[in-house]
């Protein structure tokens, strides 16, 4: 597929359906938009109940990212533990954790100053 030009609110919009497609939990949108130091438009932060259920979020996100916008993360982080995986897409971080990591990290509270939309 050819790449074409994306907003990150699209984008932001397609990993919440690639999650939503595998079962992913509590999924949140943290738009950083309007804050001053943010490191990117969105997170997208979600939770999943096995090391598998990351796996299949992570892949689910990658698949549909790269077969609608061309796409590949910048980088990714974590797959070995299964614990937190990060995929980075520069202007949208999608954030797959399991409940423990996602409550030793608290991105919601760290953000708190950020528009947040849930699903």
């Amino acid at each position: 597929m050819t790449k074409r030009n994306i907003t990150s609110e699209e984008l932001s919009n397609q990993i919440v359906e690639a999650i939503q497609e595998k079962k992913g939990d509590k999924i949140k949108v943290l738009d950083l938009r309007g804050l001053e130091h943010a490191i990117s438009d969105f997170f997208v932060v979600c939770e999943a109940q096995s090391k598998p259920q990351v796996d299949a979020i992570y892949e689910s996100i990658d698949e549909l990212v790269k077969k609608n916008f061309g796409e590949d993360p910048v980088r990714v982080e974590g797959r070995e533990e299964g614990n937190w995986i990060l995929v980075d897409y520069f202007d949208v971080v999608a954030h797959i954790f399991k409940p423990e990591a996602r409550e030793f990290y608290k991105l919601e509270s760290l953000w708190s100053d950020a528009k947040i939309k849930s699903f």
